[in-house]
């Protein structure tokens, strides 16, 4: 039992170690530090890559409002998540462990509804990675086949060839991540050079050889409608895109740096530079990419309804003419989505390991298993490999069976992001636990920021279920609301049943206010 006799005193100072914080929130440190701050930044940036990822899901933002829309929607969204990245770099800090965001939850909210809402945050957390995962696979398969389409006019893509793709990808993902987990380091420091060269290779190449550019004001100002809706709701519409390219700049939060904090060395201090220094990057290559991607675009339609599946394939053509050009280019994003596709499966099967580890799913006690051979939580990869090719088999079914993935998967982090936040502000707010305890703080800038952050997932969070495409039919139809209506109720069902007995959180998180005079150390969980 330690002593803790004046108010606001730190359960953790900054001399404690990261096992010894994890020992104090109730965990026992099963996973191996391999990380350092170059390896864990490549990670986060391989996850947010975000150039990379606004040219996968090009087709929304040409369809929303064209240039003008993505590329001042992408300045708006990377000012407001920033607010979010700053404030969960400060939570990472003083709570340093692979439940992330539901960890926080259940730490900062009040008591009576601690465990509930920790619970519900974890459940969207999940939904949210391992959605996330499904799309890059889709980004893969769709590069894939797009380059195979550019080389081969007379093939046409169809949807079975790019779902059975997205399968091959997450099997390699879930292969490389069992039996090569010792590498993941070292593919994460080579990726970032890899990702940093092949950004400076594609821009400039596209800029250099095309000698057809459009003018500043289809860039900067010509609004392109081609949804059948209103501009003003077709902007909105066309933010998803933005939005999507900067989501997963917490994985240094989960047991990526929060997600895999557990992972990394020196975790206070190093994961929430990772997540506050993916964020920049990610924002000044994107826009770099959003402007040198829209001067050298052809016709806004030839170039929605590329062959090849991909608009940035298509301006990859129009600006070098040359098919082998293009393919080049192309493949060096290609060998970035599918390292990506590695590290989702990674920051995926932690999430489900720390959430298993706090009993919060069936079968619990079997995907909180560690290998002691290779250190890897083998179950939880394997349930996130089945769910990633579960999410990827929607497209069976449905022509919009993409960009639904991409919502669920962009609103499923935007409201684990959220509810954190509102735990945050509400303790401040009621001036309990508004201290944290990390070497990494806001000060008084912390509740602005907060607010402001929170305002802004709120906003996103509403706008993912509009429909994208009118007229609206089945076809179509943004199924977004019905998928996490379904989380909601398992996520319900499963706490009824029983998540409100066994699901624990951190077992010092009713035990961290400010005003406690005691402070009770738990065993480690088993």
């Amino acid at each position: 039992m330690a002593s803790a006799s004046e108010p606001g005193k730190k359960v953790f100072d900054e001399t404690t170690s990261d096992d010894a914080v994890l020992q104090q929130l109730g965990y026992t440190q099963e996973l191996k530090r391999s990380f350092g701050l170059i390896g864990m930044v490549g990670f986060s940036f391989s996850i947010v890559t975000s150039w990379t990822a606004l040219s996968g899901v090009l087709i929304i933002g040409v369809e929303s409002g064209g240039p003008p829309v993505m590329i001042w929607g992408w300045v708006a969204v990377c000012a407001m998540t920033l607010t979010v990245a700053y404030s969960m770099a400060e939570m990472c800090s003083a709570y340093p462990v692979a439940g992330g965001q539901y960890s926080w939850v259940a730490i900062l909210a009040p008591q009576r509804w601690a465990r509930g809402l920790s619970y519900v945050c974890g459940w969207f957390m999940l939904i949210g990675i391992l959605a996330m995962g499904a799309t890059n696979n889709f980004v893969g398969a769709n590069y894939i086949l797009g380059i195979a389409q550019l080389n081969h006019p007379d093939y046409t893509i169809e949807r079975w060839h790019t779902v059975l793709v997205t399968y091959l990808i997450a099997l390699l993902a879930a292969v490389s991540n069992i039996y090569l987990p010792h590498l993941l380091n070292r593919i994460s420091k080579g990726i970032l050079v890899w990702n940093i060269t092949a950004f400076f290779v594609c821009f400039i190449t596209i800029l250099a050889t095309n000698d057809h550019k459009q003018p500043p004001s289809f860039v900067f100002s010509k609004f392109q409608n081609f949804s059948g809706f209103s501009g003003s709701y077709t902007a909105i519409l066309g933010l998803l895109q933005s939005a999507f390219g900067m989501c997963c700049y917490d994985a240094p939060s989960k047991p990526t740096p929060s997600h895999m904090t557990e992972e990394i060395k020196n975790a206070r201090k190093q994961a929430p530079r990772a997540i506050v220094m993916s964020v920049y990057i990610g924002a000044v290559t994107g826009f770099v990419f959003l402007i040198s991607l829209s001067f050298c675009m052809g016709d806004l339609e030839t170039t929605a309804s590329t062959p090849t599946g991909v608009p940035a394939i298509e301006i990859f053509f129009n600006s070098t003419g040359s098919v082998a050009g293009a393919s080049a280019l192309a493949s060096f994003i290609s060998i970035i989505v599918l390292v990506c596709a590695n590290s989702l499966m990674a920051e995926g099967s932690r999430a489900v390991y720390a959430f298993a580890r706090d009993h919060g799913l069936p079968f619990s006690k079997t995907f909180s298993k560690v290998s002691q051979k290779k250190k890897v939580p083998v179950y939880a990869v394997l349930l996130t490999c089945v769910v990633q090719i579960a999410f990827n088999s929607i497209y069976f079914g449905t022509l919009t069976g993409f960009n639904t993935v991409i919502s669920i998967a962009t609103q499923g982090f935007y409201l684990s992001y959220a509810m954190p936040l509102l735990s945050r502000i509400l303790a401040r707010v009621s001036g309990r636990k508004h201290r944290l305890e990390g070497p990494y703080s806001l000060g008084r800038y912390g509740l602005p920021l907060n607010i402001v952050g929170f305002l802004f997932l709120t906003f996103c969070c509403i706008t993912f279920n509009f429909p994208s495409i009118n007229p609206v039919d089945s076809e179509n139809m943004n199924y977004t609301s019905a998928a996490m209506g379904v989380v909601m109720l398992i996520s319900l069902v499963t706490w009824l049943t029983t998540g409100r007995k066994r699901f624990t959180g951190p077992d010092a998180g009713q035990l961290l206010d400010a005003g406690r005079s005691e402070v009770v150390a738990t065993e480690p969980k088993e």
